[in-house]
């Protein structure tokens, strides 16, 4: 009976109110930024260079995007899509761009309203902490929901995405090399406490280097692919754009199952909208929020745009698909796509990526878990590992156990999160358009922005934060000159 309750629940929330919400809220912010995330794509690359790792130990604005890409990157990229394309056919991909890109625009503003709400980390003064349970609390004055949304987020993140992953993990290093579920457990365990333990700061390190690596090696094997298979690109992505409007009538559903799907599988996989992101862009220590809302919002153009199109393209420039046959899916479809590409190393090579992927999502959900716990307890450093330990535990149990029904309750967990942190975000809407506004003035007055924070006190924003953040970066700039 529990498990029905689930599955009808999971079902009216992602099936009948995120599946409209989400695109819907998407455009709205879309517009009413005057497109904010096309018109400061290219400009993200400056902020990047210009806001490295400091002398005081900040967490530096790019090590914040790559702790967010590993949450972002993960089984969805080479599972989901393979699922889209199975059930909806190729035309899903399309659908899947089109909610990425509409995705990237909610992404700006609660990444955004993160940064304007976050406040000094009780532990470290180099640090920040912020996400939705902030914002709703500050802004809205309603703490109560703050405890809800960190709840939420310390079930679906810290505890059964966290240890599912390790069951995956493990038993797809069992079933490529043979290696018992055990000793992976074992490495994946010590591994994990050498990262956690050592706070956000070696958390952010090790997405650093990680990060770029998986994504790397993920894009540079679909290109070796694509430039194999050059001649038939073109052909391709007419079949895609084609089918997302007029479905072969091999798929069920006609063209409602290739939207469904497509947007389904974009949401579940690049997060934006969901709540979980922007607890990570608090982290970053930048001069503007805005800054940090175009950081996020290219993780979520990198996530589907480029990374769920290499795995689409890997699977259709291949003989294995066949439309309206749905006996291969998931990893496996993606699995023999590879195979079928590049031989035997293929199927090893998407064991490797699931544990590169598998890894870092895992280091980005204890985050947002930390995170979670900070908002009930500041500065407890016994309480901080008590929970670690309670966190590796959970990976150990995870290697051993297939959490699938857990799995299926994160899901409704993370449904309930993203519907308030959407609700949310469209009525804290106006803070994030005046950030736009203060931004553009500031660029067209020729001068590099830093939050004016005089102008946001109505916002009941962290002042003091942001006057030190604001004056450290002002005299960074005139030793600079100097």
């Amino acid at each position: 009976m529990l498990a029905e309750i689930n599955e009808f629940l999971n079902n009216l929330i992602w099936g009948n109110i995120l599946i409209y919400l989400l695109p819907a809220l998407g455009i709205f912010f879309t517009i009413s930024s005057r497109f904010v995330q096309f018109r400061y794509f290219f400009k993200m690359f400056n902020i990047l260079r210009d806001t490295a790792h400091d002398k005081q130990g900040h967490i530096s604005s790019f090590q914040a995007l790559m702790l967010s890409v590993a949450g972002r990157v993960g089984g969805g990229n080479i599972a989901g899509v393979a699922v889209a394309i199975t059930l909806g056919g190729p035309g899903a991909v399309f659908w899947m761009w089109i909610i990425g890109l509409i995705g990237m625009s909610t992404s700006f503003f609660e990444c955004s309203l993160a940064q304007l709400y976050k406040e000094k980390d009780a532990e470290d003064s180099c640090l920040y902490r912020g996400g939705p349970a902030y914002y709703v609390t500050k802004a809205l004055g309603q703490r109560w929901l703050g405890v809800i949304i960190s709840i939420l987020l310390m079930i679906t993140f810290g505890f059964a995405f966290n240890a599912t992953q390790s069951f995956i993990i493990t038993t797809s290093f069992q079933s490529s090399f043979d290696i018992p579920t055990w000793i992976t457990g074992s490495i994946l365990t010590v591994v994990f406490a050498l990262a956690i333990f050592g706070g956000i700061k070696r958390i952010s390190r090790f997405s650093e280097v990680i990060v770029p690596i998986m994504a790397a090696g993920y894009l540079l094997i679909a290109i070796v692919i694509i430039a194999l298979n050059i001649s038939e690109i073109p052909s391709l992505i007419t079949m895609i754009v084609t089918e997302a409007f007029s479905p072969s009538s091999a798929i069920g559903g006609g063209i409602g199952a290739v939207i469904l799907q497509g947007a389904k599988r974009g949401m579940f996989s690049n997060e934006a909208g969901l709540g979980s992101a922007p607890n990570v862009a608090a982290v970053a220590y930048v001069a503007h929020p805005v800054q940090q809302g175009i950081v996020q919002s290219f993780s979520v153009f990198i996530d589907t745009i480029i990374l769920c199109s290499c795995t689409a393209f890997i699977i259709l420039l291949s003989g294995v698909y066949t439309p309206g046959v749905s006996g291969i899916e998931g990893v496996l479809l993606t699995q023999n796509a590879l195979i079928e590409h590049i031989g035997p190393l293929g199927g090893y090579f998407v064991t490797i990526a699931l544990f590169l992927f598998g890894f870092s999502s895992m280091l980005y959900n204890y985050y947002l878990a930390e995170n979670s716990l900070n908002f009930f307890i500041k500065g407890n450093a016994t309480a901080f590992n008590i929970f670690r330990i309670l966190a590796i535990a959970l990976i150990v149990w995870g290697s051993f156990q297939d959490l699938t029904s857990i799995f299926s309750f994160a899901d409704l967990t993370m449904g309930l999160l993203a519907v308030i942190n959407l609700v949310v975000i469209a009525i804290l809407y106006k803070p994030v358009l005046q950030l736009i506004k203060g931004y553009d003035r500031q660029l067209k007055e020729g001068k590099k922005p830093v939050l004016r924070y005089k102008d946001y006190s109505e916002f009941k924003i962290d002042k003091y934060t942001w006057k030190e953040i604001v004056d450290n970066i002002n005299d960074e700039r005139e030793k600079n000159k100097a």
